[in-house]
């Protein structure tokens, strides 16, 4: 059973949401991120500022072009794993959970203007490496592990859960099973329909630059309509030069939305688009600007 037509994504409208946070904070604003973790900045008035600053810039960025929003929150690291390196306990944890929330809260309340609908989704990382697998859990372990972090959003103001840069399918599955015991939507980027009955809204590429998936994306097999959302990387590195990089690859921008669109075109059920590693607001107004169009000329030919 697939709960995609609870998220206001599944209309068929442009959904922005955000770049690459970690990039952005720590190359852009010159931050200091231990671990990667972006949420850890929530202990700090200072800190949460910078936060409200970025995702400040994507609401006016989706309420300028007149599309929805999804606000995911800076919640990738905020597992117990990661969390422990930085010296959380448990309940410290849970309050970061719930703080990122209520800081996306404060940004969609102050859109109030805003006629698109803005979704938070909360933010599910890996538990170990995002570009490749440590230790292995099965499904059952995943969905154990990932459920705090996921009770957890399902008690705040979270409208759905997300999975971003999973490395291998059972964790992905782990996380499918773990919204559905919470009774959260959930988006996914692994095609796990099998082992989770469909649940998943929707499936995202993200963490690879276009040209590193884009020919593997078939129109015409049954599994690309499934995917909504793209999440792609700036820079043509491989991850593992990416890893190794101590400056930051913004790509071309223009190259970028093209890309987008050209996807777009293809795979018809996409609806949301942001940008992961190495990109920023103004990839984001790119694509947004390039591919707006391609989405409410669908909607015309549909009649709606």
């Amino acid at each position: 059973m697939t709960h995609r037509h609870q998220l206001p994504q599944s209309e068929g409208y442009l959904f922005l949401t955000d770049g690459g946070i970690e990039t952005t904070l720590i190359f852009h604003e010159g931050l200091d991120l231990p671990h990667f973790a972006a949420f850890h900045l929530l202990r700090s008035p200072e800190g949460t500022e910078a936060l409200r600053a970025y995702f400040r810039t994507y609401a006016r960025l989706a309420r300028r072009l007149g599309t929805g929003l999804v606000l995911e929150s800076a919640t990738w690291r905020a597992n117990r794993d990661w969390a422990k390196l930085l010296g959380y306990s448990p309940a410290d944890l849970a309050h970061a959970n719930r703080r990122a929330v209520e800081l996306l809260e404060e940004i969609r309340d102050g859109m109030s203007a805003h006629v698109a609908p803005v979704v938070i989704s909360g933010c599910v990382g890996p538990r170990g490496d995002g570009y490749r697998v440590d230790e292995a859990m099965s499904a059952a372990e995943a969905a154990a592990y990932h459920a705090e972090q996921i009770e957890t959003f399902q008690g705040s103001a979270a409208d759905m859960a997300s999975a971003i840069t999973m490395t291998y399918v059972d964790e992905a599955v782990g996380v499918a099973r773990a919204a559905r015991a919470a009774g959260m939507p959930v988006s996914i980027s692994f095609t796990v329909d099998a082992d989770t009955g469909g649940y998943p809204a929707y499936y995202m590429v993200n963490c690879a630059h276009p040209m590193h998936f884009m020919h593997v994306l078939d129109p015409d097999a049954g599994w690309t309509d499934r995917i909504g959302g793209l999440r792609a990387n700036a820079s043509r590195m491989s991850h593992a030069e990416l890893d190794e990089s101590p400056t930051l690859d913004e790509g071309d921008p223009v190259e970028l939305a093209e890309q987008y669109a050209e996807l777009v075109r293809a795979l018809p059920g996409v609806t949301v688009l942001g940008g992961c590693c190495g990109t920023d607001h103004r990839h984001v107004e790119r694509i947004g600007r390039v591919c707006k169009p391609l989405l409410e000329s669908t909607q015309v030919s549909l009649g709606t």
